[in-house]
């Protein structure tokens, strides 16, 4: 359970909600202009792109090749957060005549960020002007090549830099987190965006088609955002909802159609929210690059043809039941091997069967170890390494805990490292040799063993407020709506209320797999957890952890809980 709110804020907006109050404060939204921006993202309160210390000279920069017509490329990144970056700085560059080309590397067959050959291969094709998106920040070596071939290179990236200065990339750089800008959440898209618009607005177009244009680029950027997993408060918050709207205004060709394949929202059927999209419309973007090539994602997203678009959707479609049938049978092999380590660990490394001496069987596809790492972490309530070996190269990703960075570790144990990346919550890495994964394990253990003294490592929910059920109205309901989107920072609010007497309960489902119970006039459903709950019957009292929402059925609506957990009541 959350801290209550400060007692000086309930009394000086006594007027309003105490519950709506209360998730303000812990969100940490306790002044007026803040409050009020909050619940009226505007995009006229976005940041001057300006004030990132290098975005005038890019911006002159790139305007000069595309005056000289020269070639552009877009080097972007296999995930929905690079693939619509890219998408979003292509376009917009398109539309001022730029010589534009994109270059997404394979995720096996290349890696994460800039590469040499791939350099190389630019270089041999005309290339003048490298803009990265989403990756770069730790390319010092990379840039200095393409420097030397006598390309020029803008780094737009939103990872965490080197730890020293020494050893940042020497160009041109756009990167919250490597300056003072004051929004340090963007994800890799958000920061294409800045650079976008930093180009519209210097452009010589009338205003009306200024906006217009930036108009077109917000889908993608909301798209991209929610798939990261930033923070869904401040600059992000205004990005997403906006993004939102154009979204649902059906005008992207690749997202109608992936929409309607996926049969989100029975297909267009409703609004589509920033749920829709981390749960349902970027796992089928980063399949293509999870399984194949990110390319089929970015041909996607800025298709103009329609059965291009839907011959597209239902590739990513079936790429993505693929992953999920594959993510499913390796995280079953992990726990298995979780089964055999002490219960004290306070990080799960788990590696693929091929690691282990005289194995030759295949290793776990690189494209969704991140995706098993998050689970197990989830899970066990503690960070997580998965490793990996493919041709050679021994690679992993790994998840975390808040109460342990997991990218501070890894920078730690760099030296057995070839090269690395993340954030404080997820990391990926690929290590210099079979022989430091040892070495590499032991450190990362001993650094979670010092980080997690006294912590508990048990799985927690985390309730926003205490309310009684006679507190639950239409009024409260359409007040918890303007909270949407949903996300990091900005989770959907779950809610406690004790001593519930079961009046009724149902099972649904066509092999009866969900239940519903009714609490007074209200009615709460658990899905897929008629299993769990079977034992709970009429007249019991129960203490119950759950979302609120509007169901709506045959054109009526009506106040439903979703069950996160339920337990027999001492009250």
């Amino acid at each position: 359970m959350l801290p209550e709110a400060e007692d000086d804020f309930i009394k000086k907006n006594s007027a309003d909600n105490k519950i709506i109050l209360q998730l303000l404060a812990n969100r940490k939204l306790t002044g007026e202009k803040e409050i009020e921006d909050f619940f009226n993202p505007n995009e006229k309160n976005l940041f001057d792109p300006f004030l990132f210390k290098d975005m005038a000279t890019a911006v002159d920069l790139t305007i000069k090749h595309i005056k000289a017509q020269n070639l552009i490329i877009v080097y972007g990144d296999y995930d929905a957060d690079g693939v619509t970056a890219t998408a979003v700085l292509a376009e917009v560059l398109k539309v001022f005549k730029a010589w534009t080309g994109v270059h997404i590397p394979g995720r096996t067959s290349e890696g994460y960020g800039l590469n040499k050959k791939a350099i190389d291969e630019l270089h041999q094709a005309g290339a003048k002007l490298i803009i990265t998106v989403d990756n770069g920040i730790r390319n010092k070596a990379e840039v200095a090549y393409a420097k030397s071939l006598g390309l020029d290179i803008i780094v737009t990236d939103h990872h965490e830099p080197p730890a020293a200065k020494a050893d940042w990339p020497d160009c041109l750089t756009i990167n919250p987190k490597a300056e003072n800008y004051p929004y340090r959440d963007l994800a890799g898209v958000g920061v294409a965006f800045k650079l976008a618009q930093a180009l519209i607005e210097r452009c010589k177009l009338t205003d009306e088609l200024k906006a217009r244009l930036e108009e077109k680029i917000f889908d993608l950027t909301a798209v991209g955002t929610v798939a990261d997993t930033v923070s869904l408060l401040g600059e992000n918050r205004i990005l997403v909802s906006r993004g939102l709207e154009i979204i649902n205004r059906q005008k992207r060709l690749g997202l109608v159609e992936l929409i309607k394949a996926a049969q989100i929202n029975g297909g267009l059927g409703k609004k589509i929210n920033a749920l829709n999209i981390g749960w349902q419309i970027s796992p089928r973007l980063n399949a293509a690059g999870r399984l194949d090539h990110a390319n089929t994602a970015y041909e996607l997203l800025v298709t103009k043809n329609k059965e291009e678009a839907q011959v597209l959707a239902k590739k990513l479609n079936d790429k993505n039941g693929q992953r999920q049938k594959i993510t499913e049978e390796i995280v079953a092999q992990c726990r298995r091997l979780i089964e055999g380590k002490p219960k004290d660990e306070k990080i799960l490394i788990v590696c693929s069967p091929n690691l282990e001496a005289g194995k030759s069987a295949a290793g776990w596809p690189e494209g969704v170890v991140g995706l098993v790492a998050g689970r197990l972490c989830e899970a066990y309530a503690r960070p997580v390494l998965v490793i990996t070996k493919i041709n050679d190269e021994i690679k992993g990703s790994g998840r975390s805990i808040d109460e342990f960075n997991i990218m501070k570790a890894i920078e730690q144990a760099s030296e057995y490292l070839e090269k690395f990346g993340g954030h404080a919550a997820a990391c990926g890495f690929t290590l210099k040799s079979s022989g430091d994964l040892e070495k590499f394990s032991l450190k990362m253990k001993r650094l979670a063993d010092k980080a997690l003294v006294g912590v508990e490592l048990v799985p927690k929910i985390i309730v926003e407020a205490k309310i009684d059920l006679a507190d639950v109205n239409d009024e409260l309901l359409n007040e918890l709506e303007k909270f949407e989107p949903f996300g990091q920072d900005n989770e959907r609010p779950k809610f406690l209320s004790r001593g519930l007497a079961i009046m009724d309960k149902n099972t649904m489902g066509a092999a009866g797999q969900h239940v519903k119970f009714r609490f007074g006039s209200v009615w709460a459903v658990a899905f897929s957890q008629a299993e769990n709950l079977k034992d709970f019957k009429i007249g019991d009292k129960v203490d119950a952890v759950y979302y609120l929402e509007f169901n709506e059925f045959n054109g009526r609506r009506s106040i439903q809980m979703k069950i996160v957990d339920l337990k027999l009541s001492d009250v």
